[in-house]
């Protein structure tokens, strides 16, 4: 039976008051945004999860919403103990940090990665250019900033293009492997003038895809488990592509695996995720290649926490940790790193498989 974890009845632990920000999804649709542009941001029944757990924990909550909402209240002159942060933003490469951001002007701690780690994960090609000079495997790439700098791509084939700071499987399609120039011009022209930003060109890995989830700050940092993702004989071939993320339910199958290889990803995820110096929780994404070696694909400092339909939740569940138990454990993971480890919610037994 899954345990849930509660607060310690102690006279010196008081109430702490953390504030949620996020983006809601349905905001921005009323606003004329797309459903794929708004595919990273979250419905509301993700908020009320994250409610309900702090609440029953002893935890006052305030919704604050999106990076305006919580400028105007920081003006107004409202502070919390802490902020549990989800907001993804939605302009330029630093929007995911522009609440960290907001928030350590005003010396509030938060949940996740800071600015620093937020802007520079959001940024794949960047992502890769330290995770390759940490030594960490990952395939070769190319970033592709215009349309002059095609010509200039030279990886062998078959490659695969993806958008340089999208998530959420945002522009990745059937045709984003790709077999020879002609489909590389028109693969990087189309991503260039739909989500105008630089494209990523790598090397196409034929292997097995795993996720690893990542709960913990530097050496306190664990992997809580490997998940494989499988595609449905329906599914969009090559990837795990917007489609088959929006339609899971049908399209894909989600395992939990153990065995050497999925060992070894998860190896490679965590040594990326201090090698980043990331924080409190996350997920890493990893292919391997034809001798069956994980490489990093990409790491999503702030993961999906719908306890439902996001991968790391999901994930959580395959290896038998509640959700109740993935967010007390980024939630001291955060307490801690503020100082605030006697108020921290006691660790919560891992459920029965």
């Amino acid at each position: 039976m899954s345990g849930n974890p509660v607060c310690p009845a102690t006279a010196r632990r008081r109430t702490l008051s953390i504030g949620l920000t996020y983006d809601l999804r349905e905001d921005y649709l009323r606003e004329g945004y797309s459903l794929e542009e708004t595919a990273e941001f979250d419905k509301p029944d993700t908020i009320s999860a994250i409610e309900n757990v702090l609440k029953k924990n002893g935890y006052a909550t305030d919704r604050i919403g999106h990076v305006k909402a919580l400028t105007r209240r920081l003006a107004a002159g409202d502070r919390w103990d802490l902020v549990f942060n989800i907001a993804e933003g939605m302009h330029g490469f630093g929007r995911e940090a522009q609440v960290p951001a907001l928030l350590d002007a005003y010396r509030i701690p938060y949940t996740f990665s800071d600015a620093l780690g937020q802007a520079l994960t959001l940024h794949k090609g960047m992502t890769k250019h330290i995770v390759r000079d940490l030594g960490i495997p990952t395939p070769d790439f190319a970033v592709v900033s215009s349309p002059e700098d095609i010509g200039s791509v030279r990886l062998p084939y078959p490659l695969f293009a993806k958008p340089v700071a999208e998530g959420t499987g945002k522009g990745i399609t059937a045709r984003s492997r790709i077999d020879n120039a002609d489909s590389l011009r028109s693969a990087c022209l189309n991503l260039l003038q739909t989500f105008r930003q630089p494209v990523l060109v790598e090397t196409y890995l034929p292997g097995r895809e795993f996720t690893v989830g990542i709960v913990g700050t530097g050496r306190q940092a664990r992997a809580i488990g490997a998940m494989e993702v499988l595609l449905n004989p329906d599914a969009e071939p090559h990837a795990y592509s917007y489609d088959n993320k929006e339609h899971y339910e049908k399209l894909v199958r989600y395992a939990a695996v153990s065995d050497s290889e999925a060992l070894q990803a998860m190896e490679v995820s965590l040594a990326a995720w201090r090698g980043l110096d990331l924080k409190d929780g996350g997920r890493v994404d990893l292919r391997s290649d034809a001798s069956g070696r994980p490489h990093f694909i990409e790491v999503n400092s702030l993961a999906g926490l719908n306890p439902v339909r996001s991968d790391l939740p999901i994930l959580c569940g395959l290896v038998g940790v509640s959700y109740d138990r993935l967010l007390c454990d980024i939630l001291n993971s955060a307490l801690d790193r503020a100082g605030l480890c006697g108020q921290q919610l006691p660790h919560p037994p891992a459920r029965k498989r």
